[in-house]
C-alpha cells in the first residue's frame, strides 16, 4: 500500500477559525493530500536536485584529481600545466 503525500496548511491568523467565513481552513492547521501537479513538481525538483548534486560531485572529483596531479609533479620536480598551477593557493 502506498501512502498519498500530504501537506500541512497552517493558519497563522488569531481568530475563531470555525466561525470566520473569510478563513478557508476551519482549524489552526489542516492536513491535505497533494495534487497530482504538486507531486509532479516535487518529483521534478528532486530529480533536478540530484542532477545538480551529481554535477557538483563530478566537478569536485575533477578538481581533486587535478590537485593530486599537481602535488605529484611538484614532489617529483616536474613542470606543472597551467591548469594545475591554477589550483595552487599561494
Amino acid at each position: 500500500m502506498t501512502e498519498t503525500p500530504t501537506k500541512v496548511i497552517v493558519c497563522c491568523a488569531e481568530h475563531d477559525h470555525a466561525n470566520d467565513p473569510a478563513c478557508e481552513i476551519k482549524a489552526d492547521s489542516v492536513i491535505v493530500p497533494l495534487t497530482a501537479d504538486e507531486i509532479a513538481a516535487n518529483e521534478a525538483a528532486a530529480a533536478q536536485a540530484q542532477a545538480d548534486a551529481d554535477a557538483r560531485a563530478k566537478e569536485q572529483a575533477a578538481l581533486d584529481a587535478l590537485k593530486a596531479s599537481a602535488k605529484a609533479k611538484l614532489v617529483a620536480g616536474q613542470p606543472l600545466t597551467s591548469e594545475e598551477a591554477d589550483t595552487l593557493v599561494i
